[in-house]
């Protein structure tokens, strides 16, 4: 592999853990900003889900800063959506709270209407 092509492939899979990492951090943070809690490993209090979406928050800069995205604007970009798409279809099927369950962890109270179910 050349030169180039490590870098490219190097901004490509920082690229997707940018749009990974941003997009999970979202929920947490904006639930937490709220005073809501959110399935989280660390604990599902809204601080808790603040602090790790502020966390999530800075962790997407610092790998954005290292992806090196205007060296390979296009493949970065295409990166970062498919890890944002990915996140985001996690979060859309309830991944978070089907994730807590998986670890034993207790899920947030939720409605009736939002319960996971085995679909």
């Amino acid at each position: 592999m050349t030169e180039i092509e490590e870098a490219m492939f190097r901004t490509i899979v920082l690229a997707a853990l940018v749009g990974l990492t941003g997009t999970n951090a979202l929920p947490h943070l904006i639930k937490g900003l709220v005073g809501e809690e959110f399935p989280n490993l660390l604990g599902n209090s809204p601080l808790r889900n603040a602090l790790a979406g502020l966390t999530g928050i800075l962790l997407t800069a610092l790998l954005a800063l290292w992806a090196d995205i205007p060296g390979h604007p296009w493949p970065a970009a295409l990166a970062i959506a498919a890890g944002a798409f990915t996140m985001a279809v996690f979060h859309g099927l309830r991944g978070a709270f089907r994730l807590n369950a998986a670890a034993g962890r207790p899920n947030p109270a939720t409605p009736a209407s939002q319960d996971v179910r085995n679909d």
